[in-house]
């Protein structure tokens, strides 16, 4: 049965073929034969992730799990951390609903009404967001039901409040932005403000363990007798989504209310300006920018120069890139608080912040690497410019590297301070893990547009999956030496035999 044009669930039909092709596309490359293994490998990883949340929540619940303020008190603390990465996720795709669409032009300039187009892609949003958290969420919300009784189901239903909750905020958040700083501008405060909010509240609690506890532990936080002695009364309204996860139904309808019934509203005071804000948006390719002169004079550069200059701009101009990379960024603050606090009085610290500045190195390597190598908008007029494709290559590596060791410096330089020893190793793990990164994506690279930045995985699995393996080796290799194991040598050789794999199976470039 056809439904009738411009109709709420037209639209509703519409968004959900596009959410579905989005996310097999994202999945399977496009390819139809990856179906196969797409299935198998969420079989394998659910049942993992199953099996990982039982471990961890089956000793919770043989020593009993009573409603006293210890328990709500870890209930509320994870579940804030777990709400500020809905926001953040829910934060970036609102603005995306903005910017990254190509269909509305043609939407907008139909007979169809705005509103009901907005009020359905922001549903879309909001139920995205409670999606991928629901299924994230899942294994420990399973195995709390099937050890101690299906009442933590309820949990399910605090996901959604949870959702639509953080929806609604993130769109009052991108409508303040439009009418205060202009859509110009709206697109990269909201990406800062997402991954502030994704990873502030987490930054916050790992500094309070460091600082309290001499550990990057969140949890001890939240089992701590000072926090549970400072929190409120157990009668306090504050504790409603934990007593709503622990199944009580009068606090669960009032969350669901309080969530949904936010959006709505939210839905309902913004619809009429979708329409201008959408295209204030779109307009911002068509207007040309009035350039001032620049008070630099001209300097003569060799080739390589203006090249690395060249990834450099392209870099700092790409409009999804700083929140795709500023929280990895963000993330390296508690290992930097917990180098400040110890100089070297405690070598148990080297072995956790060692391997997490390894980690990060390889991941914004591989990052960037994609970027400057696979998603070069201008390839053709590079590859005919009168400049060798070594030069070229070389250009574009010594651009990402450098990139990376000016992340990396100021934390390198406080570990030199610490400990030169401990610098040194780091050092060498850090090249290590960026240059592996850096020529795994050079070995499988491909022509891609850069918006395809968030889905740059799927274009080979073996490619991610080397990258991911060389830096958890180099990491390994990194927190042995630091503990001074000679054990070392053995993930550093899985890392060299991770490379060659690598090697032999890409592609063969023409």
């Amino acid at each position: 049965m056809s439904l009738a044009p411009a109709t709420i669930t037209w639209f509703a039909r519409h968004e959900l073929t596009l959410a579905w092709r989005e996310w097999l596309a994202m999945m399977t490359g496009g390819r139809r034969t990856r179906s196969i293994g797409l299935a198998i490998f969420m079989v394998v990883a659910v049942t993992l992730l199953h099996l990982l949340a039982y471990g961890l929540v089956a000793p919770w619940v043989r020593a009993g799990i009573v409603p006293d303020k210890a328990t709500l008190v870890m209930l509320t603390g994870s579940g804030l951390l777990f709400w500020t990465v809905m926001l953040s996720q829910a934060l970036e795709s609102v603005t995306r609903v903005y910017y990254a669409r190509s269909d509305l032009d043609l939407i907008l300039s139909s007979p169809a009404s705005s509103k009901i187009l907005f009020a359905i892609r922001t549903g879309s949003v909001a139920l995205t967001t409670v999606g991928l958290a629901g299924l994230l969420a899942s294994p420990m919300i399973n195995m709390l039901a099937i050890l101690d009784g299906p009442h933590w189901l309820a949990a399910y239903g605090v996901v959604l409040a949870l959702g639509a909750f953080s929806t609604a905020l993130a769109l009052a958040i991108t409508i303040a932005l439009f009418r205060f700083v202009g859509p110009k501008r709206t697109r990269l405060i909201a990406q800062i403000v997402a991954a502030i909010v994704g990873a502030g509240f987490v930054i916050g609690i790992q500094a309070a363990a460091i600082l309290c506890f001499g550990s990057m532990s969140r949890f001890s936080v939240f089992q701590s007798a000072q926090v549970v002695a400072a929190a409120p009364a157990l009668d306090s309204p504050f504790w409603l989504p934990a007593r709503a996860l622990l199944g009580n139904g009068a606090a669960l309808a009032l969350v669901l209310t309080v969530g949904l019934g936010t959006l709505l509203a939210m839905v309902v005071l913004t619809a009429s300006s979708y329409g201008q804000h959408a295209i204030s948006a779109a307009g911002l390719s068509h207007v040309r920018s009035q350039r001032r002169p620049s008070a630099h004079r001209f300097v003569p550069a060799s080739q390589r120069q203006v090249l690395r200059r060249k990834e450099w701009r392209l870099l700092q101009r790409d409009p999804w890139l700083l929140s795709q990379t500023l929280m990895q960024i963000l993330y390296l603050m508690p290992p930097a608080l917990l180098l400040w606090l110890n100089f070297g009085n405690d070598a148990g610290a080297y072995v956790v912040v060692v391997p997490v500045l390894v980690m990060a190195a390889g991941q914004l390597a591989g990052g960037l690497a994609w970027l400057a190598i696979s998603g070069e908008d201008a390839h053709d007029l590079v590859v005919t410019a009168p400049v060798t494709g070594r030069t070229v290559l070389i250009a574009k590596i010594e651009a990402v590297l450098s990139v990376i060791a000016v992340v990396l410096a100021p934390l390198l330089l406080l570990l030199a301070i610490a400990s030169p020893r401990m610098a040194l190793i780091t050092s060498i793990c850090v090249a290590l893990s960026a240059g592996s990164a850096t020529a795994i994506q050079l070995w499988f690279r491909v022509v891609a547009k850069r918006s395809m930045f968030r889905r740059r995985q799927v274009a080979s699995r073996a490619a991610t999956l080397s990258e991911a393996f060389a830096s958890i080796m180099w990491a390994g290799t990194g927190a042995l030496l630091a503990s001074n194991s000679w054990l070392a040598l053995l993930p550093a050789f899985i890392a060299i035999v991770v490379l060659c794999v690598a090697r032999l199976i890409s592609p063969r470039q023409h």
